[in-house]
């Protein structure tokens, strides 16, 4: 059975950044987002995913009136931005996974039964799948992780992407 996964802006941003949007494409998953996270990207960012949603890989969600009455009905913590919502409200709605490196997003997601995962667990289905070697995915990884914030600095990530250089080297 295929994964329906909503994803949030960072994760599109980052897979732009490495140029694995192709590579994530490829991926056994139901890829879905909304218009709010859409428009929080930049014009070439929107145009690669355009062509995704032009050849159905990529379902872009246009919020209703009865959408937003729900996400405002609901509480989110208040660091969430619209675009976070809309893409916990989407996930809940199509018992979907959340795909972000956003903690906020990420906790409200866990506190919500929603699953969630991250840049993390995509390079181990981009690996799993053989959509990319472990030598190509160490070395993004490692991209990954200077040029992110997210990705320094904290010990849980530190360590699990230690893990993966292991692994992969």
């Amino acid at each position: 059975m295929i994964k329906i996964a909503v994803t949030d802006a960072c994760i599109f941003i980052d897979l732009f950044d490495l140029e694995l949007v192709a590579s994530f494409f490829q991926l056994e998953l139901e890829i879905h987002t909304t218009s709010p996270v859409f428009y929080e990207l930049y014009t070439e960012q929107q145009e690669v995913l355009t062509a995704y949603k032009l050849d159905d890989l990529l379902v872009i969600h246009n919020l209703k009136e009865e959408d937003f009455n729900e996400i405002h009905a609901t509480s989110y913590p208040i660091s969430l931005s619209e675009a976070d919502k809309s893409v916990l409200h989407i996930a809940n709605k199509l018992n979907a996974c959340v795909l972000s490196s956003d903690k906020v997003v990420r906790n409200c997601a866990k506190n919500k039964d929603i699953e969630y995962h991250g840049m993390i667990w995509i390079f181990d289905q981009l690996v799993d799948s053989r959509t990319i070697n472990k030598q190509e995915a160490a070395a993004k990884l490692k991209q990954l992780v200077q040029t992110n914030r997210i990705f320094q600095n904290n010990e849980p990530l530190v360590s699990e992407i230690n893990k993966r250089f292991i692994m992969w080297s």
